[in-house]
């Protein structure tokens, strides 16, 4: 930026060298500093082409069969990975016992391991991560497509546009532009920004004629992004639309539609626009004083660099704005900046004579805001592109910058070495409790302290004076059931088996053990494995040394836990300090990226200062949040989701986040009152042109309304209202459920829990939960199993009653379980929480590999349609039973096709068609009479309306009955129909009316199957599920039971 080129490289053609050779290490994961700066000479600094250099000199790209394929599986609770290949014709059986197959096995294994790191340089295992992390990233390329579609499409209602009271403002995507959201809303929340964005009036000399490029760019993008915030402020709608900002930005990237940009890129770049149009207007406003940039003093901070090269010492100071950290290898936010701060050897900054090179890095000013960047992306040589870091990395809400400051650098560098030493310390102590802890030579090993307690069981089992298989003999009959020249496989072959042992006496027959077939153990024998030989006098000693060896143990074990505890401690507390926590940051805002290096979206966390909540802005979507959903979207190490960008604030600079005040009256300026006159009409205009889209609609609506009282000739009965809804905070603020466990579950769950509570009172919360899962799957196989009455249908009760009759796999059977046991509405108390908790922790666990999410998803999709159908055929019969058959007919016949579609996958998916089918078409003869009746009348009006009852509701109809030819009272109604209106044709009636049967006839008698469209499905009323399973036990019991009777 040209700030920096001023303070950095005042007369050098470069530009933010050093960050550009950070830029190309961590792209391409070389370190050599010569090697970088030659690329970047050569690339003449475009960064691209720098890369392209250095890939094309040091990629080496596996040729991966197309044959191959990628497995994962979870086979009980051993996770592991199978990779193997078509065309691999060196296959051996292993299912069988044969040990030289294994061993054949593990010698092909090793043969094709050595031959493929031979030809390519990479192990066997590298290239197994490899093809399984090119699967992964393919899933999630897909995923990912699923999941955020590339641009939103509006709803034609506006009202589910329309914002609510004074609830945040989204953006909407307008083509992979969640980069462009995320970003934009983060400042934008930054009420300082803001305030700065909203005032700043363009230059009066660049009003006409932009002087250069920058000015033609930069002052057209400050003009959209005022606007663009003045609508995020004052706008009525729930979001607005910012392609005209969004597509100055497009020309500068010189990128394609389809191409995500990167937020830490488009930051940058953003920053730097900001800049040169806030620079342009300092410089016309400064009155012989050197201009103050607005946007460098908020976002700009300096370091000093202090270091050695070669041998020579050097001091200067550089300007930074976003600052980069690196993420692999650490696990928290002061370790990256630690790391971040010390370059090489550090020792011989404070030695002297030496010819090591190495630097630190200290603030000497810390920026109001400052952002970090935090680099999760690396590049993988072995597949010749970049990939995700999905480390774990913790971050703090308040963070203490003071260690990093360079006033303190004195005390800092005494505590980094304290540190040092006690870390080394700690290493030694960690080595010393391992070897306690995993005792022994062989593979297998084990606490020292287990050791000497199973061999103080073993000496002190009571002895006995014969061999296990000489028992075993002695229990035999003295007349030689078992012949003791048997070798001991032989006994153990021929023991389970009682045919197979002879006895000389047809009488009488000593009963024999047969350890096999038998759970009862012989009263004689031991329990566990006992000494043979041992005297009082051996036993008393060797019983004295173990009791004392192990208590021994035990002391040292606990001795160097409460060692490492303590330095544990000690060091997390070496920065806690009065004149440690002088420099508080308070987090303000998180940009979280979930995919992978090349797809993915963004979406950002921002924190409510005056709320004190934390809020969640995906694109259109703004919703409350917590940061325990923070937590788990950011810190990485479980999903492809993790912080991308951190934003802290300096939390004593108070004018960053307040309000603005009226300077005359002193109350605070909300809204509208915080803009600018040219703003506010701005806003005004756009709020007037929503306001007109609202009328439009509610004008349509009236005319479809009075066009339906064409239809209102038959009495009509009300519609079943709605479930109440409850009062309570504005929709957007309602975290939204990924998932269909409706709050009438909460009973069922706290019903199993309290029943897990009683069998196990003293279990911690997953045994509790485990136990709570299987009695409620088990309640819900009963009711599966059963064989109900038609108006009880168990299905409407639970979703899990649907999937065990419809077969659906276990893993989307285990894992709604989990849904249902980790969902909010548990929350209620602490123990019910605690559940929740451990049941939403084994959800995250659970990887994509272990459960088809876009199977998972089908399955409840199905299950919401059979509601759905449930709906539809509940309200039309209770229409049809109020003789209210316009109404029905409608409900009626998206029940049926709702329900052919369910049942079209599976006898249990659906109801009874018939049933279905008899009622829709009772509705139409109904309809058919009414209709012949009003014709009949001769009465112009009624004539009219009977025939728009045929035009509008019967004649769309009539090919839903034909088409399934099958169904043979339905084409017999479909007759009886005709035949009603084709018996007019020899009567004598008025000319108008021939005239209209002549027209009418036609439709009626078209033979064609072909589906017309037909009305929109009614909406449909939401019930509990109580509601719902009441109502349609009561309607189905008011019906005759014999449906299907031939009426």
């Amino acid at each position: 930026m040209t700030v920096e080129q001023n303070v950095l490289q005042p007369g050098g053609a470069a530009k933010h060298q050093q960050t550009f050779l950070n830029q190309l290490r961590e792209i391409t994961g070389i370190n050599d500093i010569q090697v970088l700066q030659q690329a970047l000479k050569d690339s003449n600094g475009n960064l691209e082409l720098a890369v392209a250099f250095l890939t094309a000199k040091n990629a080496k790209v596996p040729q991966l069969e197309e044959a191959t394929y990628y497995q994962t599986a979870l086979p009980g609770n051993d996770r592991y990975i199978s990779v193997g290949s078509q065309a691999d014709t060196n296959v051996i059986d292993l299912t069988g016992d044969d040990k030289d197959d294994l061993q054949r096995a593990i010698a092909l294994s090793l043969e094709e391991s050595n031959r493929a790191f031979r030809e390519t340089g990479i192990t066997d295992e590298e290239q197994a991560i490899s093809r399984v992390l090119e699967a992964s990233i393919a899933e999630n390329k897909a995923s990912l497509k699923r999941t955020h579609p590339e641009v939103w499409s509006d709803s034609p209602n506006p009202y589910d546009r329309k914002r609510q009271d004074n609830c945040p403002v989204g953006l909407k995507n307008v083509g992979n532009t969640c980069w462009f959201s995320a970003v934009i809303q983060s400042l934008f929340n930054l009420l300082e920004f803001r305030r700065l964005v909203l005032n700043f009036n363009p230059p009066a000399n660049a009003q006409d004629l932009p002087r250069n490029q920058k000015e033609h760019r930069n002052l057209p993008f400050m003009r959209e992004l005022r606007y663009l915030f003045a609508l995020l402020v004052g706008s009525k709608r729930k979001y607005v639309d910012p392609s005209r900002a969004v597509e100055i930005l497009k020309d500068a990237f010189k990128s394609n539609d389809s191409q995500q940009q990167d937020v830490s890129e488009f930051t940058h770049k953003l920053l730097d626009w900001l800049e040169d149009a806030f620079q342009i207007k300092a410089e016309e406003e400064r009155d012989g004083e050197k201009p103050k940039n607005p946007m460098v003093e908020l976002f700009y901070g300096r370091f000093l660099a202090v270091g050695v090269l070669e041998g020579k010492k050097f001091e200067n100071t550089e300007m930074f704005g976003q600052y980069p950290l690196q993420v692999n290898g650490f696990k928290d936010l002061h370790e990256c900046l630690e790391a971040a701060m010390i370059e090489g050897e550090i020792e011989s900054l404070h030695s002297e004579n030496s010819a090591k090179s190495g630097q630190e890095h200290w603030f000497t000013e810390l920026p109001p805001v400052l952002t970090f960047e935090l680099s999760r992306f690396e590049f993988n040589q072995a597949l010749g592109r970049p990939e995700k870091i999905h480390n774990k990395l913790e971050f703090p809400p308040i963070l203490y910058l003071d260690r990093y400051m360079h006033k303190n650098r004195e005390i800092t560098r005494i505590k980094r070495d304290e540190i040092k030493r006690l870390k080394e310390y700690l290493t030694v102590l960690q080595q010393r409790l391992e070897r306690y802890l995993s005792y022994g030579s062989g593979p297998k090993r084990f606490p020292l302290v287990d050791v000497l307690q199973y061999a103080l069981e073993f000496a002190s089992s009571k002895p006995v004076c014969t061999s296990p298989v000489d028992d075993l003999g002695a229990s035999a009959p003295a007349s030689g059931t078992l012949p003791p020249q048997l070798p001991p496989s032989t006994i153990e072959q021929q023991g389970p088996s009682s045919s197979d042992v002879p006895s000389t006496s047809p009488v009488q027959r000593s009963v024999i053990h047969k350890p096999f077939t038998q759970s009862r153990i012989p009263p004689d024998l031991p329990m566990h494995p006992a000494p043979r030989h041992i005297t009082e006098e051996e036993l008393s000693v060797l019983e004295g040394c173990l009791h004392r060896w192990r208590t021994e143990v035990e002391n040292d074990t606990r001795d160097l836990q409460e060692s490492i505890s303590r330095i544990h401690r000690t060091i997390e507390l070496m920065y806690s300090d009065k004149t440690m926590v002088q420099v508080p940051y308070r987090l303000h805002a998180v940009l979280v990226h979930e995919g992978q290096a090349n797809a993915g979206h963004y979406w950002a966390y921002i924190y409510d200062h005056h709320q004190n909540r934390w809020m969640k802005y995906n694109d259109i979507s703004v919703t409350k949040s917590t940061w325990e959903e923070l937590e788990r979207d950011s810190f990485g190490g479980y999903r492809n989701a993790s912080a991308y960008c951190l934003m802290y604030i300096n939390d004593k600079e108070q004018y960053l986040i307040q309000e603005e005040f009226n300077k005359e009256t002193g109350q605070m300026l909300v809204g509208m009152d915080t803009l600018p006159s040219d703003l506010r009409d701005y806003v005004k205009e756009d709020n007037k042109r929503f306001e007109k889209e609202l009328e439009e609609w509610d004008a349509e609506l009236a005319q479809k309304a009075q066009q339906e009282k064409l239809l209102s000739q038959m009495p009509r009965a009300p519609a079943p209202s709605p479930a109440p809804v409850q009062a309570g905070e504005p929709e957007y603020l309602e975290q939204p459920s990924r998932t269909d466990i409706s709050k009438h579950l909460k009973e069922d769950s706290v019903q199993a829990i309290n029943k897990a509570l009683a069998e196990q009172e003293d279990r911690g919360p997953e045994a509790i939960m485990d136990t709570a899962i299987k009695l409620e799957y088990t309640r819900l196989l009963k009711l599966a199993q059963e064989d109900p009455p038609p108006e009880c249908d168990y299905r409407l009760r639970h979703a899990i009653v649907y999937f065990i009759q419809n077969q659906a796999p276990k893993k989307i059977i285990e894992r709604t379980l989990l849904e249902q046991f980790g969902d909010h509405n548990l929350s209620f108390d602490e123990r019910c929480r605690n559940i929740m908790k451990v049941a939403q922790a084994k959800l995250e666990m659970i990887k994509p590999d272990e459960v088809n999410m876009e199977e998972y998803e089908r399955w409840h999709q199905d299950y919401r349609h059979f509601r759905e159908t449930t709906i539809f055929l509940m309200v039309g019969l209770e229409f049809f039973q109020k003789k209210s058959y316009m109404e029905a007919l409608l409900y009626l016949i998206y029940a049926y096709q709702n329900n052919k579609e369910l049942l079209s996958k599976g006898p249990y998916r659906g109801h009874d068609e018939e049933l279905i089918s008899h009622y829709r078409r009772e509705c139409l003869l109904k309809l058919n009479e009414h209709a012949a009746a009003l014709f009949e009348s001769g009465d112009d009006q009624e004539v009219n309306n009977g025939l728009i009852i045929m035009n509008e509701l019967i004649v769309p109809c009539l090919p839903l009955l034909l088409v399934d030819e099958m169904e043979e009272k339905d084409i017999v109604a479909v007759e009886d129909m005709r035949n009603r209106w084709c018996s007019y044709l020899g009567q004598e009636m008025e000319p108008s009316l021939q005239e209209k049967l002549t027209d009418f006839l036609p439709k009626l008698l078209d033979c064609s199957t072909e589906i017309k469209g037909f009305n929109d499905p009614p909406k449909l009323p939401s019930y509990s599920t109580h509601e719902l399973c009441e109502r349609y036990a009561r309607i189905m019991l008011s019906l005759s039971r014999t449906p299907a009777d031939g009426r």
